[in-house]
């Protein structure tokens, strides 16, 4: 295999969110003029890749993918299992409660579980906090709040009270003389408390407000609350809820925290549960938490391993060794990596193995580019064009071995549910590429172009039993603002035409990794899937 030139990059551009879907108008990626995409995709240097399900360490082929799965299983280069799988095995095996970790939540006052209400097993997923409120009750604990954020994100847009509908009842059957069980707050995630990367923390302090001091519009029932917002509101989607308590007979919340009490954070991703972790216990945060700063936090996970946040944990995560980062930095492979604050954490924390901070400082370079505070349906370019210009800048500088960089405008313009802003945002996205080929054109190096996992090729709900798109009261298309199953595209961009594509078999994210090893000229550790290129002979 012949040595890397020192000025011949290899870069690595994820276009988050965007996948291989049907040629038909409810595909923002096929609406969108993208010629450089459509020539990469038809070129003999391509391949569709799974990023969905047990390949890349979900339970089942019916879950999801995301941007923290995909980026740990492309820096992995082999699977491994995740949070979701994980918890789901903790949880069954009933080693979630045999630590020291649940019983000690236990032994203070009200225990509180706060976290995200749905079954989209990106972030979390009902069957867990069911879980947890079954237990409690067995151990008999007395006093419990659920304090609940709606999705509309990971599931149907408008789909809350088809989870909090059974959360009730659960909570009305687990009653007795003996046992209070109630939802005390809530709203949409993407309104209070699951900020990520510190891009907002008015969110987090909306958030606090609402679960710890009861700040929010009162209602008799979470369901009313729900019902209420739609009926003043049909725009309205479940992400954007505002915050909402619940009350008693005298109009006083049911559930505020107070010092003393046990609160579990039940979410098991970690980039929308770190800064609330942090205002739960006791680190530094940009506004005031009250009188309430001492109760017992534990998360459903450990959120960010180097940072310890938090402290204490159900479910340990993943233990990603011998990444692809560590055997570059091992080859002294110098190293770029960037992309805004809204996907700053994934080229970096996620590709790494769930590692914050550097590798190596003196081999490595990573600039995070500030994300704009606005919708990103209202700026659908977002900072796509910085990151690149950026990123260009790198490839012809001859000071980089390896790049990488994540486009996040498919996913997160895909998750407003806003299919002309989508097109808009897949067309800057194309243009972007245009200027990455051309820089590899340049120097000479290679460019791989591929995704995390599917959104913007999907906008609209399917229907399997119809084999068309679902339709709402008055005939529209009902949005999908969730990721989808669809595969996601893989295309080299080879200009000194060195490279030709391996006869993997069913090929998976994970094979990016091994493919990036191989291109740096690194012999493939033991364990690694293989890659998706050889040198030509």
């Amino acid at each position: 295999m012949g040595k890397q030139h020192e000025n011949r990059p290899v870069v690595l551009c994820i276009m988050d969110g965007v996948g291989l879907g049907r040629a038909d108008d409810g595909n923002a990626v096929w609406a969108a003029e993208t010629p450089v995409l459509d020539e990469l995709v038809r070129s003999e240097k391509h391949r569709s890749l799974i990023a969905h399900g047990p390949p890349v360490g979900l339970p089942s082929l019916s879950d999801m993918g995301n941007s923290e799965v995909g980026h740990n299983a492309i820096g992995a280069g082999r699977t491994f299992s995740q949070g979701a799988a994980l918890v789901e095995h903790a949880l069954e095996s009933q080693s979630a409660f045999t630590g020291d970790t649940w019983p000690w939540l236990l032994s203070g006052g009200t225990l509180h579980l706060i976290g995200l209400l749905s079954d989209g097993n990106v972030h979390a997923h009902t069957r867990h906090v069911f879980s947890i409120l079954k237990q409690a009750a067995k151990d008999g604990v007395k006093t419990v709040r659920v304090h609940l954020l709606t999705d509309g994100r990971d599931v149907g847009e408008r789909t809350a009270l088809e989870f909090i509908q059974p959360l009730e009842a659960l909570l009305k059957s687990l009653c007795s003389t003996n046992r209070d069980y109630a939802i005390a707050s809530g709203g949409g995630r993407m309104h209070l408390t699951m900020d990520r990367y510190e891009a907002d923390w008015a969110m987090v302090e909306r958030g606090w407000n609402c679960h710890v001091h009861g700040v929010g519009r009162h209602f008799s029932s979470a369901a009313t609350a729900i019902q209420t917002f739609y009926d003043e509101d049909p725009s309205v989607t479940d992400q954007w809820l505002p915050a909402f308590v619940v009350t008693n007979d005298q109009g006083q919340p049911i559930g505020r925290i107070s010092n003393g009490d046990g609160v579990l954070f039940w979410n098991f991703r970690g980039d929308r549960s770190i800064e609330i972790s942090k205002a739960f216990e006791g680190g530094q945060i940009p506004f005031d938490r009250g009188q309430t700063s001492k109760v017992r936090f534990a998360g459903m996970m450990q959120y960010d391993g180097d940072q310890q946040i938090p402290a204490r944990f159900l479910v340990s995560p993943p233990a990603i060794e011998s990444t692809v980062g560590e055997h570059l930095v091992a080859a002294r492979k110098r190293i770029f990596a960037t992309s805004e604050t809204q996907k700053f954490g994934h080229v970096t924390y996620f590709f790494n193995g769930n590692r914050s901070g550097y590798l190596d400082e003196q081999l490595e370079v990573y600039e995070e580019i500030p994300s704009d505070n606005v919708p990103f349906n209202k700026a659908p370019a977002m900072q796509a064009e910085a990151i690149t210009r950026r990123t260009c800048e790198a490839i012809t500088s001859g000071s980089f071995d390896h790049i990488r960089l994540n486009l996040p405008n498919g996913d997160m313009v895909g998750h407003t549910g806003d299919f002309d802003a989508t097109v808009v945002a897949m067309e800057v996205v194309d243009r972007c590429l245009g200027d990455l080929r051309a820089a590899i054109h340049q120097v000479g190096g290679v460019l791989l172009v591929t995704a995390d996992h599917g959104n913007a090729e999907q906008m609209y709900e399917w229907d399997k039993k119809t084999n068309e798109y679902k339709r709402g009261r008055h005939g529209e298309r009902i949005a999908k603002t969730s990721h989808s199953l669809n595969p996601i595209p893989f295309a080299v961009v080879d200009p000194m035409n060195r490279w030709r594509m391996t006869d993997v078999e069913t090929p998976n994210l994970t094979h990016i990794g091994s493919t990036l090893l191989t291109l740096a000229d690194i012999e493939l550790p033991r364990g690694y899937v293989p890659s998706l290129l050889e040198p030509k002979k």
